[in-house]
């Protein structure tokens, strides 16, 4: 009898094992039944969508001919709608060709790894990151090189990065703002890193490209600004999705954008397209195409987000957790009061409490909250995470 499963499933189920444990843990499958439930573990929505959303699927919803819902691929429009978008955010001339509509950030990521990397080819992914970018590598042949941030400041290792670059590099992937940190990568970070990426593309003879991860650029809290890592290199690939600036992750349209400054954009062109249309037809459905004008012009309330931002933070310092502000997305980090950061969840799930353990995201000892929790479910969780602290101290105080 032959083995059930290939190598590669076999390492990708062990990659994944983490995230797997979790969706398939019975406690937390069951938390919506719960009416006391806190859910701070993933980046759901945990109140009615906007109703703009809403009406503007409405509205997309009646046909205005007989191809209204045929087979899309990037559609014009949508690539129209896309550039003046980026000309008015970034104030940069993207062509409406080096636009790639795609179903979310994920199928965005998984197009343009499937474009750029060759079976053993080695792609960077920054730690701590989101917790698919290593299956994902893997998936398409790849071979994941993790690099740390610096522990201190949570920004980019310049040192580690260039030292992991090899004449195998194909590839880095970049997340700013950071899930799970909500760091910032600065301009000067990302102008050292460009420096890095031309140094090594020359030196190796072939191009090392900057996959830049944005699902989280409009998610800034405190009027910073963003500075997108494509600004500073231009072998890159933006990838965003409105998942996050809609709170409609279910709904899944996003898009890949090469920068005018990318030299061989030209020649990608169809190697992107055909990607699209082999990795599982990667083009967002038609419903969402033709709302795309309507929902470029919403949000969800970022000044609330940072509200509860602010408050959390406040909140769970004066209760003796250790965690620093995010500069975006929807995550706080706490770091959890007993190394076993899987055991301090089960504690928290004790009081009701869902979040996500920071093993999942390769930060043990740590844990993630996520923002999109509502006020309520705040007013109802702060007083079991003073409890499950207070606990945890109690029993590491018994056994010293």
């Amino acid at each position: 009898m032959g083995a059930v499963y290939t190598n590669r499933m076999m390492r990708l189920m062990a990659t994944l094992k983490p995230v797997t444990d979790l969706l398939n843990d019975p406690v937390f499958n069951q938390r919506n039944e719960d009416r006391l439930s806190c859910d701070f573990a993933l980046g759901n929505p945990q109140e009615m969508p906007l109703q703009g959303f809403v009406d503007a699927l409405g509205r997309a919803l009646h046909p205005k001919d007989k191809d209204w819902f045929a087979y899309k691929l990037s559609e014009q429009p949508s690539r129209e709608i896309m550039a003046g978008a980026l000309f008015h955010w970034r104030g940069i001339e993207f062509d409406p060709d080096d636009i790639f509509m795609t179903n979310g950030a994920f199928g965005g990521l998984a197009v343009t790894l499937s474009t750029i990397i060759d079976p053993g080819d080695e792609v960077i992914f920054i730690s701590p990151p989101w917790f698919f970018y290593e299956a994902m590598i893997i998936s398409y042949g790849g071979e994941p090189i993790r690099v740390k941030v610096d522990p201190d400041t949570l920004s980019l290792d310049l040192d580690a990065i260039e030292a992991a670059i090899t004449p195998r590099t194909r590839a880095i992937i970049i997340n700013s703002p950071n899930n799970p940190t909500g760091k910032i990568y600065s301009p000067e970070s990302l102008t050292a890193l460009g420096e890095i990426l031309r140094a090594a593309s020359i030196t190796h003879g072939h191009t090392v490209y900057l996959i830049s991860d944005e699902s989280y650029s409009k998610i800034i809290y405190d009027q910073r600004e963003f500075p997108s890592p494509t600004r500073y290199y231009p072998y890159s690939f933006l990838i965003y999705t409105y998942g996050k600036t809609l709170l409609t992750p279910g709904q899944r349209i996003g898009y890949i954008a090469m920068p005018p400054d990318m030299p061989n954009r030209e020649d990608l062109r169809p190697a992107v397209f055909v990607s699209q249309m082999i990795t599982g037809y990667a083009f967002p459905n038609a419903l969402l195409q033709h709302a795309l004008g309507d929902l470029e012009k919403l949000s969800i309330d970022i000044d609330h987000l940072q509200q509860k931002r602010d408050r959390m933070v406040r909140a769970l310092a004066d209760q003796g957790y250790e965690l620093h502000n995010p500069e975006g997305t929807f995550y706080l980090l706490p770091r959890s009061p007993i190394p076993d950061d899987l055991a301090f969840a089960e504690m928290l799930k004790e009081e009701h409490i869902h979040v996500l353990p920071g093993s999942v995201c390769e930060m043990p000892g740590y844990f993630r909250l996520s923002l999109t929790a509502s006020d309520e479910m705040i007013d109802r969780g702060l007083p079991g995470f003073g409890r499950a602290i207070q606990r945890a101290k109690e029993k590491a105080s018994s056994r010293a």
